[in-house]
């Protein structure tokens, strides 16, 4: 494995370090909220249902907010390398998530704000009494917040980007596709990796920010009301999108580790560019397999959303899969805990992708989409692929930017999350296939079983990342001594 410059300038990974740790300690305590409502289901837990409803709000947007801050330091670490990016962007993002989350934090558990991540029109201002309109004004507030500052990135890495290679197509490889570079000339992985997501992220938060805009509005008056195909249209356009750019900013990890523990090239091939253009475009798209079973939805789009939602897993899947798998044969790499996460995760968005797109299937949709076989489709997807991609760039920044050494409890550890997300997922699938409703607070008991066999297995995907936290914290205790070391040696000549 090569040695990364950036090991002689401790102090440039500071940022990114703030940002990898706020999403390790979160991301576990939100796996500790997911065990007590899979608890709850199972009976073992006597959780009200306004608690249970809390708890289930402050999940999903924490654990997809949180994982999209740390997918953010992923993409900013690797692209810098390619682009002049400005440092007082990434902070000012960072002060705007830190803000909002109060805010939803308040919302949440203060003024018992509870109609989880999709606030769906026009629940935030008709909820029967469960929470009043200060609470739904703070989280409504509170991820508008968060997504300015998401909007502040992605606009300023779309300048980089821009000022680079001369626009976002270029920096898709267009010109390439067409012809008139040669394919030695395309713009890396990692460019075209975060030129589509800032694409399809601006896209989604744009619909995000007006979506929230017109609930905060209907929030304070009633008599203000707008469509409500609309409002869920634009919701799940900047849910889904948002959602799913986690793993593309994640999968820039890949591109850039693998290749340093194999010693072999990258290469995008027209092949792997017109992948991602597809992709941005299927993206975009996509999400109106969520509104299959809205009968008032024109029909073309819901036949759009099924086969593009088929024919979204495979471009950028396929060549990614593909890619790492002839980039590691006869390479002699030699496997340790960030070289072993960053393949597995490749493994978790390949069979992640399954159960979703049999979910996009129409006639199994209007059975299985209010079930939960739709978590368990995100939390392989997510929690099998996106999340293992950040735990592995978590490893691979404390091997290069100081002398830790993992041990046999990080090996463990990896086993461990592997074992305890299959386990987690395999419940809710299960739960799925035996048509038990996603979102309710609780079970019958023929429902049960599922939910606590994934609650066991949630304990040790907690466990898990326990340890993972508890090395990249001592990762950040030998750099502090590392560079005060420094400093003192300077001192003294």
């Amino acid at each position: 494995m090569t040695v990364n410059p950036r090991k002689t300038n401790s102090n440039q990974n500071n940022e990114i370090i703030i940002f990898l740790t706020i999403g390790a300690i979160v991301v576990g305590v939100m796996m500790v909220f997911g065990v007590l409502m899979l608890l709850a289901q199972g009976g073992r837990l006597d959780l009200s249902p306004a608690r249970f409803y809390q708890f289930l709000t402050i999940h999903g947007t924490g654990m997809v907010g949180t994982a999209a801050l740390a997918g953010t330091a992923v993409m900013w670490y690797f692209l810098r390398d390619y682009v002049d990016l400005s440092k007082k962007v990434l902070m000012l993002h960072l002060v705007f998530f830190l803000i909002g989350v109060l805010m939803v934090i308040i919302g949440v558990f203060s003024f018992e704000y509870a109609s989880a991540w999709t606030f769906l029109y026009p629940l935030p201002a008709l909820s029967a009494g469960a929470w009043g309109m200060a609470g739904a004004l703070l989280y409504l507030a509170g991820m508008l917040i968060l997504g300015v500052g998401f909007l502040l990135f992605y606009i300023e890495t779309g300048r980089a980007i821009i000022k680079k290679y001369g626009s976002l197509g270029k920096g898709l490889g267009w010109d390439v596709i067409a012809g008139k570079k040669a394919e030695k000339d395309a713009p890396s992985a990692t460019v075209i990796a975060s030129t589509m997501v800032t694409i399809v992220n601006i896209t989604a938060l744009t619909a995000g920010a007006v979506v929230l805009i017109m609930n905060a509005i209907n929030t304070i008056n009633p008599a203000f009301s707008f469509d409500p195909l609309l409002a869920k249209n634009l919701t799940y356009a900047f849910g889904h999108i948002f959602a799913n750019s986690i793993i593309y900013m994640g999968v820039i990890a890949v591109y850039e580790i693998l290749p340093k523990y194999t010693n072999r090239p990258w290469k995008a091939n027209k092949v792997f560019l017109v992948a991602w253009t597809m992709s941005t475009v299927f993206t975009l798209i996509i999400y109106t397999h969520h509104m299959l079973m809205d009968s008032v939805m024109p029909k073309w789009m819901l036949i759009m959303g099924q086969v593009l939602s088929y024919a979204n897993g495979l471009p950028v899947l396929v060549v990614t899969a593909y890619g790492a798998l002839m980039i590691v044969y006869k390479s002699g790499i030699k496997w340790d805990v960030p070289s072993s996460l960053i393949f597995l995760s490749m493994f978790g968005w390949v069979v992640g992708v399954v159960p979703a797109i049999v979910d996009a299937t129409i006639v199994v949709n209007h059975v299985m989409h209010n079930t939960k076989w739709v978590p368990g489709h995100f939390h392989m997807y997510m929690g099998l692929g996106a999340l293992v991609m950040i735990f592995g760039f978590m490893y691979y920044l404390a091997k290069t930017d100081s002398e830790i050494k993992t041990t046999f409890i990080d090996k463990i550890g990896v086993i461990l999350y592997a074992l305890s997300l299959i386990g987690v997922s395999g419940g809710f699938l299960v739960s799925g296939a035996i048509s038990t409703p996603r979102r309710w607070a609780t079970h019958f008991p023929e429902w049960m079983g599922p939910a606590l066999f994934g609650a066991a297995a949630g304990v040790f995907a907690v466990i898990a990342v326990a340890i993972f936290s508890i090395h990249f914290i001592r990762f950040i205790n030998i750099r502090n001594k590392d560079i005060k070391s420094g400093l003192q040696q300077r001192k003294s000549a």
